[in-house]
């Protein structure tokens, strides 16, 4: 029997990472070993005293019954002492935190919650691919704003919120960024905080790599800002700072009534998340802030190796302050290939996988992010290889 799927599915493009992910395996079956960039997929371990939580959490009867949708009580206790510590944010357990399966699913199914047909969401260009599907999905449309500087993303917003009919309803905001690895600092959240206060619209902060800073530099949470918990909910995760990805767990944090939103869609929904991961973040957050700055500085060892190598090579790669991300110019000779033909080519010629601008929307074309995930020696072979496979970008001795 054929299937006819709904409008929401046949609205989704073929997921282009999809098929470069398909190519990726069909070489390495064959016994080709290709250098993995395109993936924010860490390949370094959990900390081996939350993988014991786990393992002890998981002999216990207890909990293998079912668990809450929203979050066991301790879990978003430890989620509020967290913000108190880091941030100096004053969050409500109780009512102010919500735990979801990732930050993915607790972004999507949030948009689901607040947003139907006939509303609009200001997405700035270019974006992390559900930031904008996930707002279609839920029959709204995105008003895609280009992101350059912060005074003209603020400058766009405003210009949004006074032209547009109906009024937008929500702008996403994603700070350390994904694609780009830019970041802002506080003031630029305040502005943003008072905007949202006047014209009434809600701030959706995804920032799944605040932990993961350079160089001294901190992320600012939204939730610092004056007006942050009134008009903001913030979704972040375990994945990235204890490379816990697999683990499917992160929380949203912020505004109760959007908090309260979320947890009545998400009864419904599911389940809760498996109650010994959820025991196991609590001593990932309480006991492993050691462990999570040895990855930052993992990471920005990984920065200077592929980003260095990159210029050596032609490339014009700014570092990042934070994120795991590096976002590289598609060098002059061979930008008029566009992004996605590029990034097959660099799987071909030079064994490397990178996730190509344009899956990121029109306004990434010509780019290339790269993930930090591989250790330092296999970033160094893939500078070797994107050299000699691509010699005329320019490289210099």
């Amino acid at each position: 029997m054929k299937i006819d799927p709904s409008f929401r599915v046949k609205m989704l493009p073929p997921y282009l990472f999809g098929k470069l992910n398909a190519l990726k395996y069909e070489k390495r079956q064959k016994g080709i070993d290709i250098i993995d960039l395109g993936m924010g997929n860490p390949m370094d371990p959990t900390p081996k005293r939350v993988v014991d939580k786990l393992c002890e959490a998981v002999r216990d009867p207890r909990n293998h019954r079912y668990s809450t949708a929203t979050g066991i009580f301790n879990l978003k206790r430890e989620v509020a002492q967290v913000y108190a510590r880091r941030y100096g944010v004053a969050i409500d357990p109780a009512g102010e935190v919500i735990c979801t399966i990732g930050s993915k699913e607790g972004f999507s199914h949030f948009c689901l919650a607040l947003l139907g047909p006939g509303d609009l969401v200001v997405v700035p260009q270019p974006a992390y691919p559900i930031h904008s599907f996930a707002v279609a999905l839920a029959g709204a449309s995105v008003v895609g704003v280009p992101l350059e500087s912060e005074e003209q993303l603020l400058r766009d917003v405003e210009r949004a919120m006074r032209s547009l009919m109906p009024r937008p309803k929500a702008v996403v905001l994603n700070f350390p960024h994904n694609p780009t690895a830019r970041t802002v600092e506080r003031d630029f959240f305040e502005d943003m905080a008072r905007l949202a206060r006047k014209h009434r619209f809600l701030v959706i902060s995804d920032m799944a790599y605040a932990a993961t800073t350079f160089d001294g530099y901190q992320a600012p949470s939204f939730l610092q800002t004056k007006y942050g918990k009134e008009v903001a909910i913030e979704f972040s995760t375990m994945s990235k700072e204890y490379n816990m990805a697999g683990w499917r767990i992160g929380f949203a944090v912020g505004n109760a009534e959007a908090v309260g939103a979320l947890g009545r869609l998400k009864a419904y929904y599911d389940y809760g998340i498996f109650q010994p991961v959820q025991i196991a973040s609590i001593i990932a957050m309480r006991h492993c802030a050691a462990e999570a700055a040895e990855q930052a500085q993992r990471y920005q060892r990984r920065r200077d190796i592929l980003c260095e190598g990159l210029a050596r090579a032609g490339w014009e790669a700014e570092k990042p302050r934070a994120s795991m991300f590096v976002w590289a110019k598609i060098p002059a000779p061979y930008a008029r290939m566009g992004s996605v033909k590029f990034a097959y080519e660099l799987m071909e010629k030079a064994l490397v996988a990178a996730a190509p601008g344009a899956g990121f929307g029109e306004a990434g074309e010509g780019y290339l992010r790269l993930a930090l995930v591989e250790n330092e020696k296999r970033l160094r072979q893939a500078v070797a290889q994107i050299r000699r496979a691509f010699p005329a970008a320019g490289a210099r001795a």
